[in-house]
C-alpha cells in the first residue's frame, strides 16, 4: 500500500519543487507513469509482492530504461521521462526493500 501512494507522492513532490508554476498539469503527467504497469497483465500472478519488477516484466526491463533516459532529451517528452524514470526508481527501491539488490 505504502509503494502506491509514493508513486502518487513522490511524483507531487518533484512537480511541486522543479514545475512550481504548472505543478498540477505536470504531477499528472508524471503520475501517469503508472501506466507503465499495464505490463503486469503479461505475469502469472499478475501481482506478487515477492517479486522484483525490475528487470522482470517487459516495460521495466534496463532496455526499456534506456529508452527512458533518451526520452529526457526532447522538450516534447522530458515530464513522462521523468515519470517513467521515477516510477522504476520507487520499483528499485522496492526490490531493495525485498533484499533484492541488483535485479537480473
Amino acid at each position: 500500500m505504502l509503494h502506491i501512494v509514493l508513486h502518487v507522492l513522490v511524483p507531487a513532490i518533484v512537480a511541486l519543487v522543479f514545475y512550481r508554476p504548472r505543478w498540477h498539469r505536470v504531477w499528472l503527467v508524471l503520475a501517469a507513469g503508472l501506466l507503465l504497469d499495464i505490463d503486469h497483465v503479461l505475469a502469472t500472478p499478475m501481482f506478487d509482492p515477492t517479486r522484483c519488477r525490475i528487470n522482470f516484466h517487459p516495460l521495466h526491463t534496463y532496455w526499456a530504461m534506456g529508452i527512458y533516459v533518451l526520452l529526457l532529451f526532447s522538450p516534447l517528452t522530458r515530464v513522462w521521462a521523468v515519470g517513467f524514470l521515477l516510477h522504476m526508481a520507487l520499483d528499485y527501491a522496492e526490490c531493495w526493500q525485498l533484499g533484492i539488490r541488483w535485479p537480473q
